[in-house]
């Protein structure tokens, strides 16, 4: 259905290829029970391959000791932190406050298997660079590749992307680990994300990347 609008974006110069730098971090946007759960207002039934596949890329970038930080999107019960505009587009629709900070509802998916080395980064919004301390974790990592998991694609995935190009990352988005509400959705942003901001790579050529760095995470020299 995409390749049409591909073959015509491509033919006006986008979808240039990044390719991986010397040095990445995984991010793991969002993958908790306000998101992953059908029961959740905001959920999707979709999303066990992302979860599957993303796993799969953790044991690949823990294996050589590569950064990984969560993101999960929390605010206060009563609302007050998403008054205002940015609130009537989501937030304070959802009834029974699926975004409420410290409840099961935003705790990242068990098994993920966050390790307690790995930061938890609490966003306001879509992109996990706004008003976050992520960009100084990366560089004081020297981190120059941001791989990319989680959800959606539409949504937290693409502005995550988009802010990472933006910050001039290596952005790497793995194609089976991101995922959205709806097939649409998902396969249209991830045409757009490939051609915009981020290679869209499949998880085999992910972790066989992440397998392929030394024992510090960064790639071999040479």
């Amino acid at each position: 259905m995409y390749q049409p609008v591909r073959e015509f974006y491509e033919s006006k110069g986008f979808g240039g290829r990044k390719g991986f730098g010397s040095r990445p971090a995984i991010l793991v946007i969002d993958l908790a029970r306000a998101w992953i759960d059908e029961g959740s207002p905001l959920g999707s039934r979709n999303l066990e391959p992302v979860v599957e596949n993303t796993a799969v890329v953790l044991d690949a970038a823990r294996a050589k000791n590569v950064p990984i930080f969560f993101t999960v999107m929390a605010f206060d019960k009563a609302g007050v932190e998403t008054v205002g505009p940015v609130g009537k587009k989501v937030y304070n629709r959802v009834k029974d406050r699926s975004f409420t900070r410290g409840t099961p509802m935003v705790e990242i998916d068990p098994r993920l298997n966050r390790r307690p080395d790995e930061v938890i980064i609490e966003k306001p919004r879509g992109s996990a660079f706004w008003e976050s301390p992520l960009l100084s974790y990366l560089i004081g990592r020297d981190v120059d590749t941001v791989i990319v998991t989680g959800c959606s694609t539409s949504g937290c995935v693409r502005s995550t992307s988009e802010s990472a190009h933006n910050l001039n990352f290596h952005a790497i988005v793995a194609a089976e680990a991101v995922g959205d509400r709806h097939p649409l959705a998902h396969e249209a942003n991830l045409t757009d994300i490939d051609l915009r901001f981020a290679d869209v790579t499949p998880v085999a050529d992910v972790v066989k990347y992440l397998s392929g760095l030394s024992a510090d995470g960064f790639a071999k020299a040479g």
